[in-house]
């Protein structure tokens, strides 16, 4: 009789299976669909933020910054900033901003900016923020985990895999909560192994607004070192 119980679960096991495959891929098509449409209306956004960066090797460690973020789209063009007011609890600014291919790292406390050509990692920095399900299509191998409530919305959870091996150096797994009626994040989960991961939470989340008219600038001056 248990021999036949198990025989009889294995076989619906089998049954399922392809069903849930197929539901799976049916919501999959369905969310980078909506996408298309939000990403056709997307403009601005911006947003406060938390980075948790946690360390687990060789021993742990953890590194929580916040701020406020800003994204632009506009046609094929996109800008980003992340302007970060607190590191672990104190006051240390830093400007990052993303625009015309290039990435800077300001550090107004030791004058500093770091630059780096990152147009081949745009689809990374533009993740879940304004991105369109084509864009994700083509740029990830994308597994659909259902749906969540995430500070009282409705979001789809997606996993995404990097086709591009420069990015899936970087990032061997990402995992986004998206409010597809808007295309935006309101949390990531970068696994960037090693025991390495980042946790970025978004709030107060504000689209297609006006944004402050120095929202992607730099405060540099003319003895501000540049780094690249």
């Amino acid at each position: 009789m248990h021999c036949r119980k198990l025989v009889i679960a294995a076989s619906i096991m089998l049954v399922l299976l392809p069903v849930r495959a197929a539901f799976a891929a049916d919501n999959l098509e369905s969310v980078l669909r909506k996408l298309d449409t939000a990403a056709a209306n997307f403009h601005t956004t911006s947003a406060n933020f938390e980075f948790d960066t946690v360390d687990t090797v060789p021993i742990y460690d953890k590194d929580v910054q916040k701020g406020v973020a800003y994204y632009k789209r506009d046609g094929h063009s996109f800008q980003m900033a992340a302007h970060i007011a607190e590191v672990n609890g104190k006051p240390v600014p830093k400007d990052l901003a993303y625009t015309g291919g290039k990435v800077v790292l300001f550090e107004p406390l030791l004058n500093q900016a770091r630059v780096m050509d990152a147009a081949k990692y745009e689809s990374y920095l533009l993740l879940g923020f304004g991105a369109s399900g084509k864009e994700l299509d083509e740029k990830w191998q994308i597994k659909y985990l259902g749906q969540e409530v995430v500070d009282g919305i409705k979001t789809d959870k997606l996993e995404l895999v990097a086709k591009d091996p420069n990015v899936l150096r970087l990032f061997p797994k990402v995992t986004i909560w998206l409010d597809t009626e808007h295309a935006v994040s309101l949390r990531q989960i970068f696994d960037e192994g090693q025991g390495t991961s980042r946790t970025c939470t978004y709030s107060h989340i504000k689209t297609n607004v006006e944004l402050p008219s120095d929202a992607f600038t730099l405060k540099t001056n003319k003895q501000t070192h540049f780094v690249k």
